[in-house]
């Protein structure tokens, strides 16, 4: 990460809304935006001075470091062009924030007075709307109706008071169709101003966007509504998300928000979990619920608490079963029960090389690495300990492990199983099946039927 240890300088004016900050004597006094260009998640960025809170760790990306101007807690974003990695083997041309998509995560407390600097490098004009706070009508974000576009080359300036502490996002309202495709969209987490108010051990963020790119390009199709072949956490897909990584008997948050065109079921393995808080609020404990997948609509933010006391690799993932895929085509051919063995005799004779495939599923897709066109990725892929994981798009693994430090977010490798732990093939002769004996009964019981039309009789007993 790129962040200028100099002194800053100057002050910047109040305003009433986001207004256009310009001029030689107003540039130098916009704090210096960090940028980051690594996929891999970054330590969180733990607070040294004000409020204390646990801060958050997003998954393949990092938190937006601030500087104090008197009592103003100011930050600088830039839209910008941006080229990440979706996996290895695969980049997108998207657009993003300080080098990255989705843009840092902004971390602040209830209570804090915050300016945001908004640079706007990308070809046409943009916004931020401050998805879920409570702010200014003039602060909002939505071009045209509560403020001028920022142009090209111009910077905004958005000041507001974090009224409320939660779960949150930012993303423009300005040619949203295009801007959000592209993937401008960022995290923002609020913490709570009393540091006891529902703190956790460790607090991880994601938010998730969809893309449809053919193999071979870089661009997304912005004008897609439904088709789409990536399906991303961070504009990240597996097996290029981060593990979760939590000690034994720590309390983990996980927070997500859904900026795709379609709703996502997240599913985590081996726990249940209660919902702590949505973008409307924090739900009160007594009335959390608990779930094992908690499902996440267009333009929502959800959070789920839990203590990981269940060493393991559980996966999480979103469970329609088409968004764990990478680069799918949709118009792809049944070929289940087809013996196409005959056909792929004639086939080699032009490509030698041919495989038929699909014939008894299509799991032997995760297990070949197939040549591939460039910049694309297996629609099924990744490994681990007992082999092909067939999977891709929104899955990851939450990792819970005993002794692990308090600051500790290492990948701990592949959890060690205690013997008699594993499901097993069983080589011996088929077990037989017995049936248990039913409890005798002592007497008959009588009912009586009533027949359509009123008529009674009496029935079996």
């Amino acid at each position: 990460m790129t962040v200028s240890r100099r002194s800053f300088l100057g002050a910047s004016a109040a305003l009433v809304s986001a207004g256009a900050v310009s001029g030689r004597a107003a540039a130098a006094s916009i704090p210096e935006a960090p940028t980051m260009k690594e996929a891999v998640t970054q330590p969180p960025l733990v607070p040294t001075t004000g409020p204390d809170y646990q801060p958050v760790v997003t998954l393949n990306g990092w938190t937006l470091p601030w500087r104090m101007n008197g009592e103003w807690k100011e930050f600088h974003l830039v839209a910008e062009p941006v080229v990440r990695e979706l996996a290895p083997g695969m980049v997108a041309h998207l657009w993003g924030y300080n080098g990255q998509s989705p843009g840092p995560t902004i971390e602040a407390v209830e209570g804090d007075k915050v300016r945001i600097f908004v640079t706007n490098r990308l070809p046409e004009h943009t916004t931020i709307h401050w998805h879920g706070q409570i702010l200014p009508n003039g602060m909002d974000g939505v071009g045209g109706l509560t403020q001028s576009h920022i142009k090209p080359g111009k910077t905004f300036v958005y000041e507001f008071v974090l009224t409320k502490s939660g779960t949150f996002m930012y993303h423009p309202h300005a040619d949203e169709m295009v801007q959000m495709a592209m993937g401008l969209m960022g995290f923002f987490v609020v913490h709570p101003r009393d540091p006891a108010f529902r703190r956790v051990d460790r607090d991880f963020v994601f938010l998730m966007s969809a893309y449809d790119i053919e193999p071979g390009a870089y661009v997304p199709k912005v004008a897609e509504m439904t088709d789409f072949n990536l399906w991303t956490w961070n504009s990240r897909v597996f097996p290029g998300i981060d593990h979760i990584v939590a000690a034994k008997g720590d309390k983990v948050r996980i927070r997500f928000g859904n900026l795709t065109m379609t709703n996502h079921p997240i599913h985590m393995h081996g726990y249940d979990f209660k919902v702590s808080c949505t973008d409307g609020g924090w739900v009160p404990e007594e009335a959390a619920w608990p779930e094992v997948t908690i499902d996440c609509a267009v333009g929502q933010m959800r959070a789920f608490d839990f203590v990981a006391d269940k060493e393991g690799d559980w996966a999480i993932h979103c469970h329609k079963s088409h968004h764990t895929m990478n680069a799918m085509g949709h118009d792809l051919r049944t070929f289940i029960g087809v013996d196409k063995r005959e056909v792929a005799k004639k086939i080699r004779k032009l490509v030698p090389d041919y495989m038929p495939m699909g014939t008894a599923g299509m799991a032997d897709m995760g297990e070949m690495e197939m040549p591939l066109p460039d910049n694309t990725l297996p629609m099924m892929t990744g490994f681990a300990q007992f082999g092909a994981v067939e999977m891709g798009g929104m899955f990851s693994v939450v990792k819970v492990r005993e002794g692990l430090a308090r600051d500790d977010y290492k990948d701990p490798g592949w959890f060690e199983h205690p013997p008699g732990t594993v499901a097993y093939e069983w080589t011996g002769a088929p077990p037989g099946a017995e049936r248990a004996t039913p409890a005798p009964t002592e007497g008959a019981a009588e009912f009586r039927a009533v027949k359509p039309g009123g008529a009674s009789s009496h029935g079996n007993h």
